[in-house]
């Protein structure tokens, strides 16, 4: 019975072993020895060993034993050697068998080839790879979607371009500019709906914050039912192209064409010059089917003036192994000739030999047609360059050469003539930013990409302001050059000072009309020390005319006299800062301390109005960066905001609560909430224009000069009504950027003002 069954296990299409509890293998089957050449005695106890690869052998003996401490099946890959010395993979399989009260009392095994499976993963994941290495080097923001939209895959290039992650990218409307957004995701949601083709060119912002011009296209991929399985796209940065074509509105429909030309018509074609593949497009594009398109030479695909030099030349590349390129006439689906350009190249193996061709046609009958009109386009870019005042250059790294259009030369005052040196732009560079230049050119010879503003000095003394943008590209014969565009914008920074000077005059006259609201609480404010002063002085006198004079006491009372007098002075010092006619500083801000100052100086008009003032200042608060008296002018304006908007409040206190605290994205916020009238919600988007005021005596300036002080913060001002009475005003600013300095305040949180309390 014993040898009947180990010729049954010996038959077995496997190979079988078993083994005693503590893991000593007493018995294999033939087929084990016969695969290993160990014989039964070499191979039982540990000496199947022997035929573990030796870089496996640790891992599977640790695993071994593990699962003969637990008791429980296992299984786990190693790579065993072969009669012939040759390693294959195979699955190690073990399970228990227990008596009746559940004890191990043997191990059964089998060990299956797994090798065929395992050279399968791995080509799999070589072609996982060879297909991530090329979608992350095609020159473009590639990605996949799933039929519904949601991403799936997108390459190196997309995440660079984004600086997102795939898991931020399902919220990718939000990298759309404001404009586009609308129009862009209703296009989007149409082809998924409809399966239509995605075509659209929009502005998207860019990993560092600029928005750019793309090019967003999508062909949906079906199964062979035509479902719809996921989506292909692929984004082209077009903004310079786009730019190009505000310079050249007259070769906008070439230019465009172009674009809509990516991508052309494709064929595969054997080592013999058989037709294997066909794309998409050309069978659309020619109205044929793939067998048609196979016998090219009989169906009158070809202009009958171009067959004959076409096959001669096809032949001769397949012949020859030479690339095929040449330009000829072929017959659209609706019967027309039209001009192509048609590029092959060869595949080989790593023996050399052709294996296929990949055929390129391009439709370049537009071309042919406008190349009568090139001429007259280059013309009119010249005379565009003379209007906008906007020169090009061009800097070979490898020669050296400096070439200057005609307007770049007039922009530089160098006559044409004159060959274009470093020497001459550095004479004509401004003195303080021949550094910045050197800085310039060494960036250039890196190849970085540059977008800046320079002053030049003319020889007759005036001063021109130079917009340049720079960008490092290879020739045609792979020399590294950079090409630019220099833009005379002396004009526009002129206009810009004089725009500047306005706006610093209309924040002074800001400054000024709240100068008259504040008239009762800066008589009060420089009444309080003069008095005290009057007082003082009058004691002082008394003291000294006592027989004997007092001179402890008048000592004393000068004292007080001195420090009424330095309140006094404190008080004007305050008022000179905030309302001097003086240029924008910026410095680090207390906005804690500044807001503590204006409430003071105002203490008086918030009495009088019978306002109760709560600070609600954050203790941690960071310095922010920017112009203390602009900031106090805003700050200032909301307040009395704040106490116009309670002046005809009478069934409930007048309470104004001013705010600081921390923002998001290192950010400082201030709040001022009243419980007054508030606004009409219509009016929220006009509350901040030049001139708009809801009062009746109002100038409508107060709001639009604390905007444009804010926004030239790199600030957000807005108002929300509350949820109760009143609104609340609210602007946020940067931080100081750098190691963070706490502000401070006296007191509590939660604590109204001095002199704030509300009156009866």
């Amino acid at each position: 019975m014993q040898d009947d069954l180990r010729r049954v296990v010996d038959s077995l299409p496997g190979l079988v072993w078993t083994s005693l509890p503590d893991g000593h293998v007493d018995f294999l089957n033939q087929r084990w020895c016969d695969y290993t050449g160990l014989s039964l005695d070499k191979a039982c106890g540990w000496g199947w060993n022997a035929a573990i690869y030796p870089e496996d052998l640790p891992a599977l003996l640790d695993y071994w034993r593990s699962i003969l401490a637990s008791g429980e099946p296992g299984e786990m890959e190693a790579r065993m050697r072969r009669f012939d010395g040759k390693h294959r993979w195979f699955l190690f399989r073990a399970s228990p068998s227990r008596d009746a009260s559940g004890k191990v009392v043997r191990w059964y095994g089998t060990n299956t080839d797994i090798e065929a499976r395992k050279v399968a993963e791995e080509a799999l994941r070589e072609g996982e790879l060879h297909f991530r290495l090329i979608l992350d080097n095609i020159p473009g923001l590639v990605s996949t979607r799933a039929a519904t939209g949601a991403p799936e895959f997108v390459n190196q290039k997309m995440l660079e371009f984004f600086g997102q992650s795939l898991e931020q990218l399902p919220d990718w409307s939000s990298l759309i500019h404001p404009d586009d957004r609308e129009r862009v995701v209703a296009l989007w949601r149409r082809s998924v709906e409809t399966g239509q083709p995605y075509d659209v060119e929009h502005r998207a912002r860019r990993a560092d914050g600029v928005y750019r011009w793309i090019h967003a296209r999508g062909q949906p991929l079906r199964d062979p039912e035509g479902r719809i399985v996921r989506w292909c796209n692929m984004l082209t940065d077009v903004d310079d192209r786009k730019r190009a074509e505000e310079a050249l509105r007259e070769s906008e429909f070439q230019y465009r064409s172009m674009v809509d030309g990516i991508p052309g018509l494709i064929q595969v074609v054997s080592a013999a010059g058989e037709v294997e593949l066909v794309n998409r497009q050309a069978l659309e594009y020619f109205g044929k089917t793939f067998e048609e398109f196979k016998a090219w030479e009989t169906t009158g695909a070809l202009h009958p003036d171009d067959l004959s030099r076409v096959k001669a030349a096809r032949s001769q590349s397949i012949k020859t192994g030479i690339p095929f390129d040449m330009e000829y006439r072929c017959r659209r689906a609706d019967g027309e000739f039209r001009w192509f350009h048609s590029r092959a190249l060869p595949l080989r193996d790593r023996e050399g030999r052709i294996i296929r061709w990949y055929v390129l046609l391009t439709d370049i009958e537009d071309r042919k047609r406008s190349e009568a009109a090139l001429k007259r386009n280059e013309e009119f870019l010249a005379d565009a360059q003379r209007v906008s005042s906007t020169g090009s250059f061009l800097w070979n790294l490898t020669t050296g050469e400096l070439f200057f259009s005609e307007e770049a030369y007039r922009i530089y005052g160098i006559d044409p003539a004159v060959p274009v040196t470093f020497e001459l732009i550095r004479a004509r560079t401004y003195p303080d930013e021949l550094a910045e230049l050197k800085d310039h050119i060494e960036q250039a010879q890196r190849g970085l990409d540059l977008d800046f503003e320079r002053r030049l000095l003319m020889p007759d003394g005036s001063v021109k302001y130079l917009h340049y943008i720079c960008r490092a590209v290879r020739d045609q014969q792979g020399q590294l050059v950079y090409i630019g565009a220099v833009q005379d914008v002396t004009g526009r920074r002129r206009s810009e000072d004089a725009l500047g000077k306005v706006r610093s005059e209309l924040a002074h006259v800001a400054r000024v009309a709240a100068l008259g609201a504040l008239a009762a609480s800066i008589a009060h404010e420089v009444n309080q020390p003069l008095s005290g002063i009057i007082t003082n002085a009058s004691t002082c006198l008394r003291l000294l005319a006592d027989d004997p004079p007092n001179i402890d006491g008048a000592r004393e009372t000068a004292r007080r006299t001195i420090r009424d007098g330095n309140r006094a002075s404190d008080v004007i010092a305050r008022l000179h800062a905030l309302f001097a006619k003086k240029g924008a500083v910026t410095e680090s801000v207390d906005l804690n301390k500044a807001t503590r100052e204006l409430i003071a100086l105002s203490s008086n008009e918030i009495q009088r109005e019978r306002v109760t003032v709560r600070m609600d200042l954050a203790d941690d608060l960071p310095p922010v960066a920017g112009d203390s008296v602009q900031l106090q002018q805003v700050v200032l304006n909301l307040l009395m905001n704040a106490l116009e908007a309670m002046r005809g409040v009478d069934d409930r206190p007048r309470q104004l609560v001013i705010r600081t605290a921390r923002d998001e994205g290192e950010r400082v916020r201030l709040s001022v909430q009243d419980v007054g009238v508030g606004f009409d919600p219509q009016s929220v988007d006009r509350l901040f224009d030049a001139f708009y005021t809801t009062k009746g005596d109002g100038m409508g300036i107060g709001l639009s000069v604390s905007r444009s002080i804010i926004e030239s913060h790199h600030g957000r001002l807005w108002a929300a009504l509350n949820d109760g009475p009143g609104a609340t005003f609210s602007f946020s600013i940067p931080r100081v950027s750098g190691p963070e300095t706490a502000s401070h305040r006296a007191g509590a949180n939660q604590t109204p003002a001095q002199g704030t309390q509300r009156t009866p």
